[in-house]
């Protein structure tokens, strides 16, 4: 898992005139409270417990508080009716968005035991313990009426698998839009002449998932490959033979080109702190760029299953959808549509370049091109299939408008014949049928490229746009 930087605010509300009025009520609460920090914490080490907020006074500093020490997203848990002006200001002031929790401590209440009660005081402290559902309402629409976008949680505390799973997915996408926030995209090289469909403005990269991008010149890789000692390039091959099914026709003098450039890839991407990357470049006319360029699709390969996914053809919103995969610990590989395949109603997909090694099913092969078709030169490159079992499909796609939506399809990775022509490629499977899903996934005007992990992931998807403010498309 990768690591971020994400820190979770949470308090309960409650109303400081209760306490006096009904006896262990606040204590009763806490109670529940620390339930509620226990279980987000066992999910996630970094959370901020403001405990119960109760009044107007404490709601400014919490706010204050929550926004001083830089939580990226609060959730709320309404532990009893509370007043809503004891709630704005803290959402307020913290500025990030929130989740409420709308969690009764138990199942049910003991209705008959709770009816043979002789002290309507007691009563009433009771039912206020369960009356988490009563203040949500009133908090809705006066975040509504303020302008303020809102999550919320309904279920209970304890044995709630319904209930948890939904926290669970609001963390891991908290998690994602963090380290998305924090990452630094390389962009090596320059776009495919004419692909029109990858050119992108990266601008809206940043407006969208925020991170910075820096643009690498070719040359530089070429320069750290003269750095690369003879024994560092043998120790690479080594590494390389243990780590991919390296066919009998893969010559040594190839396996140690593409070490040298593998290495000299680690360099660059230690110097730029990169967590992902977007390369593309002709090479001709310069032999040492050229040699390093026909030579990066190990390396590259080396680094995607590495969580620092690689895109080829430059295409730079790809990379962000394999980035948001990979964070999500889906993988993340770069595809295509290959073929059709109307007889298995399957859609083949793949792609030349790089491939995700922690979600290849078997061993990924690494063969020796003649040609890398459409690209100048040759050299080694990978052949895998993405594990056979639920996987999602990712596209970043940008509109006409400008702005970035996030588009999402769940598939089967099946098993059957690939085309053996050392690139990755797979066999998918899609609830409406191959037709309708190429029809449908192409309405939406996507790139051509795509990502794909391993899993059922849109319903955490969903919540990253949500927390981006990204419109998402499921396809199916």
């Amino acid at each position: 898992m990768q690591n971020s930087s994400l820190k979770i605010g949470l308090f309960g509300i409650g109303l400081d005139t209760y306490w006096s009025q009904f006896d262990g009520l606040k204590e009763r609460l806490e109670g529940y409270l620390k339930i509620v920090e226990n279980n987000i914490s066992a999910l996630h080490d970094s959370v901020l417990n403001l405990g119960l907020v109760d009044n107007a006074e404490y709601a400014f500093q919490a706010g204050n508080r929550f926004r001083t020490e830089g939580v990226d997203i609060i959730f709320l848990y309404v532990s009893t009716y509370a007043l809503s002006s004891t709630v704005l200001p803290v959402v307020q002031r913290a500025k990030v968005p929130v989740i409420i929790l709308n969690l009764a401590p138990e199942e049910s209440m003991d209705y008959q035991t709770f009816n043979s009660m002789l002290d309507r005081a007691k009563m009433t402290g009771e039912w206020l313990s369960y009356c988490s559902s009563c203040a949500v309402p009133e908090i809705a629409n006066v975040f509504t009426r303020t302008g303020i976008k809102f999550h919320q949680i309904t279920g209970m505390i304890k044995n709630d698998e319904e209930a948890w799973t939904e926290i669970r997915e609001w963390i891991e996408a908290a998690r994602v839009a963090n380290i998305m926030a924090n990452n630094r995209l390389g962009c090596m090289g320059h776009y495919y002449s004419g692909m029109l469909d990858i050119y992108s403005d990266l601008t809206q990269q940043y407006a969208h998932f925020g991170g910075h991008i820096e643009l690498i010149e070719v040359d530089e890789l070429a320069s750290l490959r003269k750095q690369v000692s003879l024994a560092e390039i043998q120790d690479r091959v080594e590494h390389i033979k243990a780590t991919f099914d390296v066919q009998h026709d893969c010559s040594e003098q190839e396996l140690a080109r593409a070490a040298k450039t593998s290495l000299a890839l680690d360099m660059l991407v230690k110097k730029y702190k990169l967590g992902s990357m977007a390369y593309y470049y002709k090479g001709t006319g310069n032999f040492d760029n050229e040699d390093t360029i026909s030579s990066i699709i190990i390396g590259n390969s080396l680094l995607t299953a590495n969580n620092i996914p690689v895109a080829g053809e430059y295409e730079v919103k790809n990379a962000q959808a394999m980035k948001i995969l990979d964070s999500f610990n889906a993988g993340g590989s770069f595809t295509e549509y290959y073929a059709m395949d109307f007889k298995e109603d399957v859609v083949l997909m793949g792609h030349d370049g790089p491939g995700h090694l922690a979600i290849s099913e078997g061993k990924t092969k690494i063969r020796p091109l003649g040609i890398y078709h459409g690209k100048v030169g040759n050299g080694l490159s990978v052949e895998m299939s993405v594990k056979n079992g639920p996987v999602t499909l990712l596209s970043v796609v940008e509109q006409r408008n400008g702005k970035l939506m996030l588009l999402v399809a769940e598939a089967e990775s099946v098993a059957g014949p690939i085309l053996e022509i050392g690139n990755t490629n797979s066999r998918y499977k899609f609830s409406i049928g191959a037709r309708k899903f190429v029809n449908n996934w192409n309405s939406f005007g996507p790139a051509h490229h795509c990502a794909v992990g391993i899993g059922h992931i849109s319903s955490k998807i969903v919540k990253l746009g949500s927390l981006l403010g990204m419109e998402v498309n499921i396809v199916c």
